[in-house]
């Protein structure tokens, strides 16, 4: 499929620190682009539905007003922000409404989309923290955990989120991009800019590895280690039927953790070693990166967490009558 010509000029090489992009998508695909948007379509409105509907059960029973079920709400919430940050740019390639986007709006969509991955992680980890009080020492649970105590954490989260990916993202505004302005995604990447920018990248990708490092693979070891200390205490429990029910309390996180890292670790091994795959490939990739956790998450509380699957389906039988 060929460019036209008002797309050949925005996206040709220049200097400009001003300026719009290409976003390929599926590139070559075009012609399956309707076809492409049913499912697509189909699971964004379930990632906005299912997580509102977590957030509503949450947030209208008294019942659940527990620090488990904050630290739930959070997750849900910061799922519904990916599904929301990414749904423009992804249908509208779909649906034939966009194919450019503008730098500063480029710029913006990256610093959500890693500010909420970074996010997730450390909600992953709150999480963790959560079920290891819970179990390990539960006679001080409500004591350790209590509310300005969360709000505390879901404060620090949202900074350690936020704050420590600001100055790269600022960078990307003042870097001269001097090749073809083509994302071969169907959303915006601090590392497909890097890419495309003729500055000196040096300090954004230091800086982009050593983020991963500090925030994504310490948050992995943390949860891991949380998890060694869980195993450790229920295995010491006499009862076999205790050490299930323990044990159970915990599925809905172990899925939601592998889940999260499942994806991101499919997603660098391809940028790492995946250069013989086609880009189709690459941009599915990506995508299952941003969707399946805002897709999943809610599918396996509503199932796995007893008192969520309940309300659940108390609220469906409410709205059949």
């Amino acid at each position: 499929m060929f460019l036209s010509s008002r797309m050949i000029t925005s996206v040709s090489p220049s200097t400009s620190t001003n300026s719009s992009f290409l976003l390929t998508g599926f590139s070559g695909m075009e012609q399956q682009y309707p076809w492409f948007s049913i499912p697509f379509s189909s699971i964004y409105a379930m990632v906005l539905l299912g997580n509102c509907m977590v957030l509503h059960v949450i947030w209208t029973e008294p019942s659940l007003h527990q620090p488990m079920f904050y630290f739930l709400s959070m997750l849900a919430l910061t799922d519904l922000c990916m599904g929301l940050s990414t749904v423009y740019t992804v249908l509208g390639i779909l649906w034939g409404i966009i194919r450019e986007i503008s730098l500063d709006s480029c710029i913006a969509q990256s610093y959500f989309i890693h500010g909420l991955s970074f996010m997730e992680s450390s909600v992953l980890l709150a999480m963790a923290f959560d079920r290891y009080v819970a179990i390990c020492n539960p006679l001080r649970y409500s004591s350790i955990l209590t509310n300005s105590r969360i709000i505390k954490i879901g404060l620090t989260i949202i900074g350690r989120s936020f704050f420590f990916i600001t100055p790269p993202i600022i960078r990307l505004k003042f870097f001269n991009y001097c090749h073809f302005h083509i994302l071969s995604h169907s959303f915006c990447l601090h590392q497909d800019l890097l890419r495309l920018a003729c500055s000196d990248i040096r300090f954004n990708s230091y800086y982009a590895l050593m983020l991963v490092i500090c925030i994504l693979l310490l948050d992995a070891i943390l949860i891991l280690f949380s998890y060694i200390l869980i195993l450790k205490s229920v295995l010491a429990v006499a009862s076999q039927e205790e050490r299930h029910k323990l044990f159970q309390t915990c599925v809905s996180h172990i899925c939601a953790v592998l889940v999260f890292y499942i994806p991101i670790i499919s997603l660098t091994m391809v940028h790492r070693f995946g250069k013989h795959l086609s880009p189709v490939a690459h941009v599915l990739i990506g995508n299952i990166y941003i969707l399946f956790p805002p897709l999943m998450n809610p599918i396996i509380y509503s199932v796995k967490t007893q008192q969520i699957h309940t309300r659940m389906l108390r609220l469906f039988s409410l709205k059949r009558y």
